[in-house]
Protein backbone atom coordinates (compact mmCIF):
# COMPACT_ATOMS: atom_id res chain seq x y z
CA UNK A 1 0.00 0.00 0.00
CA UNK A 2 0.87 3.48 -0.61
CA UNK A 3 0.60 5.25 2.55
CA UNK A 4 1.72 9.35 2.46
CA UNK A 5 1.11 12.07 4.58
CA UNK A 6 1.18 15.72 3.10
CA UNK A 7 1.27 18.54 5.16
CA UNK A 8 2.41 22.69 4.88
CA UNK A 9 1.22 25.84 6.49
CA UNK A 10 -2.16 26.94 6.28
CA UNK A 11 -3.14 27.63 2.53
CA UNK A 12 -0.40 25.72 0.97
CA UNK A 13 -2.78 24.00 -0.92
CA UNK A 14 -2.51 20.66 0.96
CA UNK A 15 -6.38 19.91 0.06
CA UNK A 16 -6.06 20.67 -3.58
CA UNK A 17 -2.96 19.01 -4.01
CA UNK A 18 -4.74 15.79 -1.52
CA UNK A 19 -7.25 15.78 -4.72
CA UNK A 20 -4.85 15.49 -7.44
CA UNK A 21 -2.90 12.45 -5.19
CA UNK A 22 -6.26 10.59 -4.45
CA UNK A 23 -7.37 10.88 -8.09
CA UNK A 24 -4.01 9.77 -9.45
CA UNK A 25 -3.04 7.21 -7.17
CA UNK A 26 -6.40 6.03 -5.90
CA UNK A 27 -5.65 6.41 -2.72
CA UNK A 28 -8.52 7.04 0.22
CA UNK A 29 -8.05 10.36 1.95
CA UNK A 30 -8.18 10.12 5.44
CA UNK A 31 -8.95 14.15 6.39
CA UNK A 32 -8.85 13.92 10.66
CA UNK A 33 -11.61 17.19 10.26
CA UNK A 34 -13.90 15.09 8.04
CA UNK A 35 -13.31 11.79 10.20
CA UNK A 36 -13.74 13.81 12.90
CA UNK A 37 -16.76 15.57 11.71
CA UNK A 38 -18.43 12.62 10.73
CA UNK A 39 -18.32 10.65 14.31
CA UNK A 40 -20.41 13.80 15.59
CA UNK A 41 -22.74 13.75 13.40
CA UNK A 42 -23.65 9.81 13.49
CA UNK A 43 -23.08 10.11 16.96
CA UNK A 44 -20.95 7.38 17.45
CA UNK A 45 -19.55 6.59 21.24
CA UNK A 46 -16.15 8.32 20.04
CA UNK A 47 -18.11 11.22 18.08
CA UNK A 48 -20.05 11.93 21.56
CA UNK A 49 -16.82 11.85 23.08
CA UNK A 50 -15.00 13.95 20.63
CA UNK A 51 -17.95 16.46 20.77
CA UNK A 52 -17.67 17.22 24.51
CA UNK A 53 -14.35 18.04 24.09
CA UNK A 54 -14.58 20.44 20.98
CA UNK A 55 -18.26 21.78 22.48
CA UNK A 56 -15.25 23.38 25.15
CA UNK A 57 -12.74 24.78 22.84
CA UNK A 58 -10.37 21.79 23.61
CA UNK A 59 -8.28 19.77 21.50
CA UNK A 60 -8.90 16.03 21.57
CA UNK A 61 -6.94 13.72 23.30
CA UNK A 62 -4.38 11.92 20.92
CA UNK A 63 -5.10 9.17 22.45
CA UNK A 64 -8.62 9.43 20.94
CA UNK A 65 -7.80 10.63 17.83
CA UNK A 66 -5.73 7.35 17.24
CA UNK A 67 -8.62 5.28 18.06
CA UNK A 68 -10.70 6.92 15.33
CA UNK A 69 -8.29 6.45 12.77
CA UNK A 70 -7.48 3.07 13.62
CA UNK A 71 -11.02 2.31 13.64
CA UNK A 72 -10.67 4.20 9.85
CA UNK A 73 -8.02 2.20 9.00
CA UNK A 74 -9.48 -1.19 9.95
CA UNK A 75 -12.26 -0.36 7.81
CA UNK A 76 -10.86 0.53 4.56
CA UNK A 77 -12.38 -0.73 1.62
CA UNK A 78 -10.46 -3.59 0.39
CA UNK A 79 -9.59 -2.17 -3.30
CA UNK A 80 -7.81 1.05 -1.51
CA UNK A 81 -4.50 1.07 -2.87
CA UNK A 82 -3.09 3.52 -0.18
CA UNK A 83 -4.13 6.15 2.15
CA UNK A 84 -3.27 9.95 2.37
CA UNK A 85 -3.73 11.10 5.75
CA UNK A 86 -4.58 15.22 5.74
CA UNK A 87 -4.17 17.09 9.13
CA UNK A 88 -2.29 13.94 11.14
CA UNK A 89 -0.09 14.38 12.14
CA UNK A 90 0.82 17.79 13.51
CA UNK A 91 3.17 16.80 16.25
CA UNK A 92 6.19 14.39 17.32
CA UNK A 93 4.32 12.50 19.48
CA UNK A 94 1.58 11.59 17.80
CA UNK A 95 4.29 11.11 14.22
CA UNK A 96 5.18 8.33 16.60
CA UNK A 97 2.12 7.11 17.32
CA UNK A 98 1.14 6.64 13.32
CA UNK A 99 3.94 5.03 13.15
CA UNK A 100 3.01 2.38 15.87
CA UNK A 101 -0.59 2.40 14.52
CA UNK A 102 0.16 1.47 11.02
CA UNK A 103 3.32 -1.16 11.98
CA UNK A 104 0.21 -2.75 14.18
CA UNK A 105 -0.90 -2.99 10.95
CA UNK A 106 1.62 -4.30 8.59
CA UNK A 107 1.65 -0.60 7.26
CA UNK A 108 4.10 2.17 6.78
CA UNK A 109 4.36 6.04 5.76
CA UNK A 110 6.14 5.75 2.10
CA UNK A 111 6.20 9.36 1.86
CA UNK A 112 5.82 12.26 3.68
CA UNK A 113 4.97 15.36 0.87
CA UNK A 114 5.77 18.85 2.50
CA UNK A 115 4.20 21.78 0.86
CA UNK A 116 7.07 24.61 0.89
CA UNK A 117 5.97 27.61 0.64
CA UNK A 118 6.90 31.04 1.89
CA UNK A 119 5.29 32.78 4.85
CA UNK A 120 4.12 35.90 2.72
CA UNK A 121 2.95 33.98 -0.24
CA UNK A 122 0.72 31.79 1.96
CA UNK A 123 -0.78 35.37 3.78
CA UNK A 124 -1.18 36.41 0.52
CA UNK A 125 -3.06 33.17 -0.37
CA UNK A 126 -4.94 33.65 2.83
CA UNK A 127 -6.31 36.75 2.14
CA UNK A 128 -7.28 36.22 -0.76
CA UNK A 129 -9.27 33.29 -0.25
CA UNK A 130 -11.09 35.10 2.60
CA UNK A 131 -11.97 37.73 0.01
CA UNK A 132 -13.24 35.27 -1.85
CA UNK A 133 -14.96 32.78 0.63
CA UNK A 134 -16.25 35.20 3.10
CA UNK A 135 -13.86 33.18 5.52
CA UNK A 136 -13.29 35.16 8.90
CA UNK A 137 -11.03 33.54 9.66
CA UNK A 138 -8.70 34.16 6.81
CA UNK A 139 -7.54 37.62 7.82
CA UNK A 140 -4.25 39.19 8.47
CA UNK A 141 -4.28 38.76 12.44
CA UNK A 142 -5.41 35.34 12.59
CA UNK A 143 -3.10 34.22 9.65
CA UNK A 144 0.13 35.49 11.66
CA UNK A 145 -1.27 33.45 14.58
CA UNK A 146 -2.04 30.48 12.20
CA UNK A 147 1.67 30.57 11.19
CA UNK A 148 3.11 31.02 14.23
CA UNK A 149 1.19 27.68 15.65
CA UNK A 150 2.08 26.03 12.20
CA UNK A 151 5.79 26.46 12.84
CA UNK A 152 6.01 25.95 16.61
CA UNK A 153 4.09 22.55 16.26
CA UNK A 154 3.59 21.09 13.10
CA UNK A 155 7.06 22.12 11.02
CA UNK A 156 9.22 20.01 13.42
CA UNK A 157 8.21 16.97 11.68
CA UNK A 158 9.92 18.10 8.78
CA UNK A 159 13.30 17.25 10.86
CA UNK A 160 11.48 14.36 12.30
CA UNK A 161 10.52 12.93 9.02
CA UNK A 162 13.67 13.70 7.16
CA UNK A 163 15.75 11.51 10.11
CA UNK A 164 13.82 8.72 9.14
CA UNK A 165 14.28 9.37 5.22
CA UNK A 166 10.70 10.19 4.32
CA UNK A 167 10.32 13.86 3.71
CA UNK A 168 9.86 15.19 0.03
CA UNK A 169 9.93 18.87 0.24
CA UNK A 170 7.88 20.24 -2.62
CA UNK A 171 8.21 23.71 -3.56
CA UNK A 172 5.04 25.07 -3.05
CA UNK A 173 4.47 27.83 -5.72
CA UNK A 174 3.54 27.88 -9.08
CA UNK A 175 0.26 26.47 -11.03
CA UNK A 176 -1.70 23.78 -9.47
CA UNK A 177 -0.22 21.49 -12.39
CA UNK A 178 2.99 22.67 -11.74
CA UNK A 179 3.33 22.06 -8.07
CA UNK A 180 1.20 18.68 -8.94
CA UNK A 181 4.02 17.59 -11.20
CA UNK A 182 6.74 18.43 -8.36
CA UNK A 183 5.29 15.62 -6.51
CA UNK A 184 4.58 13.10 -8.81
CA UNK A 185 8.23 13.12 -9.57
CA UNK A 186 8.80 13.07 -6.03
CA UNK A 187 6.67 9.90 -5.31
CA UNK A 188 8.24 8.42 -8.73
CA UNK A 189 12.07 8.88 -7.85
CA UNK A 190 10.93 7.33 -4.07
CA UNK A 191 13.04 4.48 -3.65
CA UNK A 192 10.84 2.09 -1.41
Amino acid sequence: MRNLIIFGGPGSGKGTQSAKLIDRYGLHHISTGDVLRDHIKRQTPHGKTANEYISQGHLIPDDLMLEILAETLDNLPKDVKGVIFDGFPRTIPQAQALDGLLKERGMDIESVLGLEVPDDELTERLIQRGKDSGRSDDNPETIRERLKVYHNTTSPLQEFYQKAGKYRGIHGVGTIDEIFDRLVEALNSNPS
